[in-house]
């Protein structure tokens, strides 16, 4: 198992903490901006990309706190470390998070792909 140093692990576990943040407040306007295109629209070829839409979007959301989940569980483990021995935790290395970084990796490229497609249905319904 590969292992890295507690402090750049806990670095990267802020970044993924903020990004998932960010993430989620970005589901927040696609979901208001879908309101705005139901509100406008009811035409059934767009009631139903805007369904899949938002099914995609409460997924998304899901799967945020998940990951949120994870990363506090894994911040929890490194706090725990650090209980052990506070002697040199710069220096120290433990057990990489690696499945926390695949998973957000996998996590953000679904995301792009998602907002890629809404903004082109957001271009053809505003």
């Amino acid at each position: 198992m590969e292992k890295a140093k507690v402090f750049d692990q806990h670095a990267e576990n802020t970044e993924f903490s903020a990004k998932l943040d960010f993430y989620k407040d970005e589901i927040k306007i696609f979901k208001n901006r879908l309101e705005e295109i139901v509100s406008k629209n009811n035409q059934t070829e767009c009631l139903s990309e805007l369904e899949k839409f938002q099914n995609q979007l409460i997924i998304q959301r899901n799967i945020i706190d998940e990951l949120k989940h994870k990363v506090n569980v894994d911040e929890d483990r490194l706090l725990d470390e650090i209980k052990k021995n506070e002697v040199a935790i710069d220096h120290r290395s433990i057990e990489n998070h690696s499945i926390e970084s695949e998973e957000m990796l996998s996590f953000e490229k679904n995301f792009h792909e998602l907002r890629h497609d809404i903004n082109l249905f957001f271009t053809k319904w505003m």
